[in-house]
């Protein structure tokens, strides 16, 4: 049988075998390997930014703690922003986040810083210089936000630009490790070691090939060792800067903690029987110091030391300027009293209102002491600006703080010193005027002057230059969206009209007729008063509202008026399921 298969011809000795498929080191191959390194490249350059940034504020907050604690950059470029936010924007933020705003904000500064470094640490990669020179840009805006504030001290200039220093140069440094370099050539093969090949006519000589570089690279375990160690560093500085700025109130912890209130010379009435009407839901008659409402503008709490503590009083219309430390205070005659406070910010049926117990000085008796009159007697000051020691001004009508009422520099509140949150040493206590207007925290001033001659912080900010409180009513169970079961259900809250007192507290249910509500008893015209109304209560879905008439006959009225720029009214509603 004849083989029809054909030989293959002979392959000459030395000769290369085809390989099918992509060979190593192939083009689409290095492309493949190329993309890979610049994705590694790019996060990590992100990571880099990261690490710079938390390295700036590391040793920002350790610098800070040299300083005090309201130098912290993330302090003062908050309180910068809160400065220049709108009135609206701020009466969202309270209504909205409550007594997290503050944490909300700094959050939000620290989320933008991180945005901002994520973006500079890739941009590094390829602009180096430029993007390790707009980390100083922060120190400038740091340092520009540190010298804005209204409590500014001298040297809380420093910790900005010490913090961009650090941060710029270690984006420089982290960035570097991530330059791309090429590899050598690799090594030419040795003649020698190859084998002789049979002579064979000299063929035309041909280019010799460049050497291959081969890929470019970084050097990415000196860039993990930087990157680990700057890591390490930043988050020492600054857990050893909050542990240090923690001990800037030591002194002030402990004078707190000596502290003796005396008995005051006119104490407050027991509260009477039937003022707290103890409904399950409802608001305790007396609010307890933990649960009393905070909003002001400080996003540190000062820590003030009482035993340095000092109050100035002086002025337009002063004939002889005062300067009282705290145990001067603590030696005059002190009084006590039953107080509701409300915040200009409380939205209708909102929680900033609060009833507390404060221990203090009668402030029109230090007024008259250092020769004030007010308006009506002929003296030269309407306005009596409050100055706290974080820089706030809070200005109250002088007529108003010396007309009779109990207004007071506060030492104490529900039976012990004040909290700090709440204004330690000294703060200013005015029933009948929203806290805008009155209640001014960590005192350390009091300025006579004139509404035409000065506005206040909030005052400069659309806010009326004189609040008194209005008349307003509040539900507080049920709860809105609540599925009480069908039958009697208790409907109560609280009502308040500070310095005239409430009259009367009328319910309704799906608009039908008002019902009168019974009232706790009435402590005082400067507290606020419990209700409670007997509801039979009906399967289905039905709407409560609420409204309330103070004692010298107004009614709150019906239309929601917001909060600026002297306080909100309106009718609060909920809108229960009955089961």
């Amino acid at each position: 049988m004849t083989d029809d298969r054909r030989e293959a011809p002979a392959r000459p000795a030395g000769a290369m075998t085809e390989v099918r498929g992509p060979l190593p080191g192939a083009p689409h191959d290095r492309a493949r390997a190329g993309a890979g390194q610049r994705a590694v490249r790019l996060v990590l350059g992100a990571l880099s930014g990261l690490l710079a940034g938390a390295a700036a504020l590391g040793v920002a907050e350790l610098v800070a703690s040299a300083v005090r604690p309201q130098a912290s950059p993330v302090v003062t470029v908050g309180g910068a922003m809160i400065d220049r936010t709108p009135p609206a924007l701020k009466d969202y933020a309270v209504r909205h986040f409550g007594t997290n705003d503050k944490l909300v904000l700094e959050s939000g500064i620290v989320v933008v810083l991180a945005l901002f470094a994520l973006v500079l640490g890739v941009a590094a990669l390829r602009y180096r210089r430029s993007a390790s020179a707009a980390v100083l840009v922060f120190g400038v805006v740091g340092v520009l936000a540190a010298a804005s504030r209204p409590d500014r001290h001298g040297l809380d200039v420093l910790p900005p630009p010490a913090g961009a220093l650090v941060g710029a140069a270690t984006l420089w440094l982290l960035s570097g490790f991530l330059a791309l370099r090429k590899a050598p050539p690799a090594p030419a093969a040795d003649p020698a070691a190859a084998p002789d090949p049979a002579p064979a006519p000299d063929p035309a000589p041909a280019p010799a090939p460049a050497p291959d570089p081969g890929p470019a690279s970084f050097d990415r375990r000196r860039f993990v060792l930087a990157a680990t160690s700057t890591a390490a560093a930043s988050a020492g500085a600054g857990l050893l800067g909050r542990t240090l700025n923690s001990r800037h109130g030591a002194a002030a912890t402990a004078s707190r903690g000596a502290v003796v209130l005396p008995r005051p010379a006119s104490p407050a009435r027991p509260v009477p029987a039937g003022a707290d009407l103890r409904v399950p839901g409802l608001s305790p008659f007396t609010t307890p110091n933990s649960a009393f409402y905070r909003v002001d503008t400080a996003l540190v709490v000062p820590k003030v030391d009482a035993t340095t503590w000092r109050l100035r009083v002086h002025g337009r219309g002063v004939r002889e300027e005062l300067s009282l430390s705290y145990a001067d205070l603590l030696g005059r005659e002190l009084i006590e009293r039953d107080i509701t406070l409300t915040c200009v910010s409380n939205e209708v049926g909102g929680p900033y209102t609060g009833n507390a117990r404060w221990i203090g000085v009668r402030l029109a008796d230090v007024l008259r002491e250092a020769g004030v009159r007010p308006p009506s007697e002929g003296g030269r000051s309407d306005q009596l600006v409050a100055r706290s020691v974080d820089g706030m001004t809070i200005g109250s009508p002088v007529e108003t703080v010396m007309d009779g009422r109990d207004a007071m520099l506060a030492v104490g509140m529900n039976g012990e010193p004040l909290p700090f949150a709440h204004g330690f040493p000294v703060r200013v206590v005015v029933p009948g005027l929203y806290g805008y207007v009155s209640a001014c925290k960590w005192l350390q001033d009091l300025e006579l002057t004139t509404f035409d001659a000065y506005d206040a912080y909030w005052v400069r900010r659309s806010w009326s230059r004189q609040a008194p409180i209005k008349t307003e009513s509040r539900i507080d169970t049920p709860k809105p969206f609540a599925a009480p079961a069908a039958g009697s259900v208790a409907v109560a809250g609280v009502a308040w009209a500070q310095h005239r007192g409430i009259d009367r507290v009328e319910v309704r249910v799906d608009g039908g007729p008002w019902r009168a509500a019974r009232l706790g008893a009435q402590d005082s015209a400067d507290t606020w008063r419990q209700w409670v109304w007997p509801w039979e209560a009906t399967p289905g879905e039905h709407t409560l509202e609420v409204r309330a008439t103070d004692r010298e006959g107004r009614t709150q009225p019906e239309h929601r008026v917001g909060t600026i720029p002297d306080g909100a009214t309106g009718w609060h509603s909920v809108v229960v399921n009955v089961t």
